[in-house]
């Protein structure tokens, strides 16, 4: 089973490593992060440092999870499209295995990028007071986050039949969690605090951001990347037999 999946995920980060469209995407992005991370810190000389990281952290997250997207997309969906899907279903090889093969290697390349901007928070923290913990907390909270996006990215691979219809479904998946904090806001209890509790961002990022680790949150991202990698695994075995 694990050599199943550790075959699987080499063989996919791989895909990743070889092809110009997985570059392009990371370069872009950090880009973006850059150029985010300057306007964000250039200027700044009256707030105080921590301000400068939360507000990395609150960027950071927007970007990773538009990684996150752009990389599950085509787990399956692609292989769908050019008809390699019916090869991998013949190989000695569970839907779960095929599963978290994948998941992982699109996880580890978003955590790799995510870590090659580490660099910019450093900067601040050379120049100013920043605690580590703050930094830790902040990274503990994208790699969670991006579990989670990849997670809901593979779910929607598996359902579509080409990437494009891939990328959308697992938007729309994401944004529901995204904006659950608003229907928050216009529910009574105790309905008000479910959609609290199941907001992506708001509600369990936050902390993160600030330079704070709960167990909750902690919990919340498990479940949510437990449940849609569960629910991309059983839309595979009702796929097989159809």
């Amino acid at each position: 089973m694990i050599r199943n999946i550790a075959l699987i995920a080499g063989r996919e980060l791989r895909s990743y490593l070889r092809t110009p469209m997985g570059y392009i995407i990371a370069a872009l992005l950090l880009a973006v992060d850059g150029l985010l991370f300057n306007a964000f810190a250039m200027g700044t000389s009256e707030r105080f440092s921590a301000d400068v990281i939360k507000d990395f952290f609150y960027f950071s997250a927007g970007t990773t999870m538009v990684l996150a997207i752009l990389l599950s997309m085509r787990l399956f969906a692609e292989e769908r499209q050019l008809g390699t899907l019916v090869l991998l279903r013949t190989a000695p090889v569970s839907d779960g295995e095929a599963v978290a093969g994948k998941y992982l290697a699109a996880l580890g390349y978003v955590t790799l990028v995510t870590l090659l901007t580490l660099p910019m928070p450093l900067l601040i923290m050379v120049n100013g007071k920043v605690a580590v913990g703050h930094l830790v907390a902040g990274y503990l909270g994208l790699f969670l986050l991006s579990s989670a996006s990849v997670a809901i990215g593979t779910l929607g691979s598996a359902l579509a039949n080409n990437q494009v219809v891939a990328a959308i479904t697992s938007t729309a998946l994401l944004m529901v969690l995204l904006l659950s904090w608003m229907l928050a806001r216009v529910t009574e209890p105790p309905v008000a605090e479910i959609f609290s509790q199941l907001s992506l961002f708001d509600k369990h990022f936050t902390p993160f951001m600030r330079g704070m680790i709960h167990t909750q949150d902690l919990v919340y991202y498990a479940s949510i990347t437990y449940f849609f990698l569960l629910a991309a695994t059983l839309v595979l075995k009702s796929r097989r037999w159809r």
